[in-house]
């Protein structure tokens, strides 16, 4: 098992750009795997954290709704945002500035395989990273992500999740609301939900976060639970 994890930071990047980069991680990891088993051959499979921000953008997952982006192309061109249909899990979601966008790429063979471990264990470590800053955060009964008060007619979403996982390799991954834009979120209906708001760190604290703190708390907590060796 190899628990080494590359740790990149693409900072403020293109969906577009960001989802082929990622491609060619995966794809080159999966590649790595057939070898492996193909030539009989024991190479270590590598595995990555990516940390980014978008510019505006929905993305709907394979299994998600259409109908759920509020917006016509002449009103995604008022918000200055994109849209696009992809290979991950779940509904529509936002991406945007002041939102912690990680797309772990990892061969959970080198770790464990059980994909609802892997996202139960990504959430715990946004609750922790939530925690650092005092704002107690949970899980809400039959839903991915992490929420706000999830026991209660008060819930709210604070990080969505949604993922692909092909030979036990993941992408895309998760949406972490540090200081978003939540207007942003009105033009959807956020994972299929229509019945639930969504927050952010600095909606709940009332001040703008340090976006560089917080990515490390983060990074941090993933690597402990994950026990990796983040380089």
């Amino acid at each position: 098992m190899n628990k080494a994890v590359e740790f990149i930071d693409w900072g403020l990047t293109d969906y577009q750009d960001a989802w082929t980069k990622q491609e060619v991680l995966f794809d080159g990891t999966v590649a790595l795997k057939t070898k492996n088993r193909t030539e009989n051959t024991n190479l270590a499979t590598p595995n990555y954290l990516v940390f980014c921000e978008h510019p505006h953008v929905y993305t709907l997952g394979k299994s998600g709704h259409p109908e759920n982006l509020l917006l016509d192309e002449q009103g995604l061109k008022e918000k200055k945002a994109t849209y696009y249909k992809i290979n991950r899990g779940g509904d529509i979601t936002y991406h945007g500035p002041g939102q912690i966008v990680g797309y772990p790429i990892l061969d959970l063979d080198n770790f464990f395989t059980d994909i609802h471990l892997y996202l139960r264990t990504l959430e715990e470590a946004v609750i922790l990273t939530l925690a650092d800053y005092g704002i107690s955060a949970g899980r809400y009964p039959g839903y991915t992500g992490v929420w706000l008060d999830p026991d209660n007619e008060k819930a709210r979403k604070i990080c969505a999740m949604g993922v692909r996982c092909s030979r036990w390799v993941t992408m895309h991954g998760f949406a972490f609301n540090v200081n978003a834009d939540l207007n942003y979120f009105k033009n959807i209906v956020p994972c299929g939900i229509d019945d639930k708001d969504v927050t952010s760190m600095q909606n709940e604290l009332g001040f703008e976060l340090d976006m560089e703190e917080v990515k490390n708390k983060l990074k941090n907590h993933i690597a402990v639970l994950f026990k990796m060796d983040l380089c």
